[in-house]
């Protein structure tokens, strides 16, 4: 019997002309793409190999590849993402880029030892079937370290937008991207077929004048909705101002300033390969991510 396909939540074509846009003032933006990437980095670093190739998946203008190039643990990175105009900008940076869908990426087998992913994954329609391409792409024991918006991701403005709309209309309609939780990726990483996979998280809480700068922010980072067509309709001038309004008078600090939270998702795996650790029973981990990754570099010397 053959599976049922996945759902399709969104729009990938949109999801392109979004980072299309956002590509000429990105760096304005990045903030966010900016600490992720140095995390990634980080974990690499943890790890002590030398990487012949690496994929950065996803690259938006090439931060992660040219920040990874800095640590000199990598030899040769190639770089890839939807949108042509972020492709345009990782060139102009000096990264090898070229347009390739994160959800489809035709990889040839065993030829990388590191793909790395960087706040890009969690626009993919088949996340599961995304995942195994990118072990297989893989080289024996190689390594992939990803990064995404979770579930935790702008609970403030989802929030205040259900209760207005639910107040003004007496029904919601989906306004922003459904995300992962970190139980979701650690099982997707297993069913991928990684060997010792490893889910961790970071919150990190950005304080904005007002709930209107978040909106700016989001898409001048390319991340404003992508849904489908058929999934929401369009969201009427009075619901967001009273969303907004709720997010002043909920979420605002002593000086007046609001919150918004986003939830990063790192996750680590291995391309299986004989002679690896054999992972521990659920429920047993006592390491984070970091030592894991470090942990696995050091059994691969």
């Amino acid at each position: 019997m053959t599976p049922a396909a996945p759902p399709r939540l969104f729009d990938r074509a949109r999801v392109a002309r979004n980072r299309d846009r956002a590509a000429p003032c990105y760096n304005d933006y990045a903030f966010l793409k900016e600490r992720v990437s140095r995390d990634i980095a980080d974990r690499v670093q943890d790890t002590p190999r030398q990487f012949e190739r690496a994929l950065d998946l996803g690259c938006h203008d090439g931060r992660l590849a040219r920040i990874l190039s800095e640590t000199g643990r990598v030899k040769d990175i190639d770089a890839g993402d939807l949108s042509p105009a972020m492709v345009a900008a990782a060139q102009a940076g000096g990264t090898e880029a070229r347009i390739l869908d994160e959800e489809t990426p035709a990889l040839p087998e065993d030829r990388y030892d590191l793909v790395v992913s960087a706040l890009s994954l969690h626009w993919v329609n088949d996340l599961p079937g995304t995942l195994v391409r990118l072990r297989q792409g893989l080289k024996p024991d190689g390594l992939f370290l990803g990064a995404l918006f979770g579930a935790g991701t702008l609970s403030e403005l989802r929030e205040c937008l259900m209760e207005a709309e639910t107040e003004l209309s007496g029904g919601v309609s989906p306004r922003l991207s459904p995300l992962p939780g970190l139980k979701d990726m650690a099982d997707l990483m297993q069913r991928a077929g990684f060997a010792l996979p490893v889910a961790d998280r970071d919150t990190v809480v950005v304080r904005y004048r007002d709930p209107a700068r978040l909106l700016a922010d989001l898409k001048g980072m390319g991340e404003q909705n992508a849904l489908a067509p058929g999934m929401i309709r369009p969201l009427p001038r009075a619901v967001l101002d009273r969303a907004l309004s709720l997010y002043r008078e909920r979420h605002a600090d002593p000086d007046g300033r609001v919150r918004a939270s986003f939830e990063i998702v790192h996750v680590s795996g291995w391309a299986p390969a004989p002679g690896q650790p054999q992972p521990l029973r659920p429920g047993s981990a006592r390491v984070s991510l970091a030592e894991a990754v470090r942990r696995q570099g050091q059994s691969g010397k």
